[in-house]
């Protein structure tokens, strides 16, 4: 009985070789999410354990259902794509269209009401808070979703629309709207969104979205100085001219 050796040597190459990429798959997921758990760890401070943010943390189970359905995505495999990403919406509260491109170590925090739309690009080790939207601005198409750097970090409430580039290490304030491009090393606040800082003194914490100056409230507050100057000017003009008048 003859034996193809040639054909068994080629069935065991290929087998092996299978093998090879499965590992290599499984070793990058595994380090995956070793590094979506300690993004979680480093940035907040009630995770008290690695259990407990991969069975209980809903932003780590919409990112890793992404991998997902982006997977699909990139293979024109839409319907089921969505559909996995709906599934997503669904138990997590956190929509990510699956044409979004993620960074490594992304943390969303509590997760509510995030949007994360199809040409929106979100580059490693940034921090979105609850109810951010990374949206568009009309029906156009092409790159119509924001690009976020590095280290960027988005505060509770705040929107970014538009097709426009986020720079590294930036920082969006609570409830800011964003509606064109932010330097790199730069605080953005309020609505619409103003550059306050760039290359300036640090903010208190690294990810403090909350004591950042406001240009609106500052400037009240200059406008209310000015006024009581213009009214103790006044009253004092008022005096001058009683005490003139009674001396007349």
């Amino acid at each position: 009985m003859k034996i193809d050796i040639t054909f068994g040597g080629t069935v065991c190459r290929d087998a092996s070789r299978a093998l090879l990429r499965l590992h290599e798959k499984a070793s990058a997921a595994a380090r995956e999410v070793r590094r979506d758990i300690k993004a979680v760890r480093e940035r907040d401070p009630a995770a008290k354990s690695d259990l407990e943010v991969m069975l209980l943390y809903p932003g780590v189970h919409a990112i890793w259902a992404h991998r997902l359905s982006h997977a699909l995505y990139e293979k024109k495999h839409y319907m089921t794509a969505r559909a996995v990403s709906q599934a997503a919406r669904f138990f997590t509260g956190i929509e990510i269209h699956p044409g979004a491109k993620l960074g490594h170590g992304l943390f969303i925090d509590h997760g509510g009401a995030v949007v994360i739309g199809e040409t929106a690009e979100i580059g490693d080790d940034c921090t979105l808070y609850q109810c951010v939207t990374l949206g568009g601005t009309g029906k156009d198409r092409g790159k119509r979703h924001p690009t976020l750097g590095r280290g960027v970090m988005v505060g509770a409430g705040a929107t970014i629309l538009g097709g426009f580039e986020i720079g590294d290490n930036a920082k969006i304030a609570a409830g800011a709207v964003v509606l064109s491009p932010v330097p790199a090393n730069s605080t953005a606040v309020g609505i619409p969104a103003r550059i306050v800082k760039t290359n300036g003194a640090r903010v208190t914490s690294k990810l403090d979205h909350v004591h950042i100056p406001d240009p609106v409230s500052n400037k009240l507050t200059e406008l209310e100085r000015q006024i009581a100057e213009l009214r103790d000017a006044v009253m004092t003009d008022n005096k001058k001219q009683d005490e003139t008048d009674q001396h007349v």
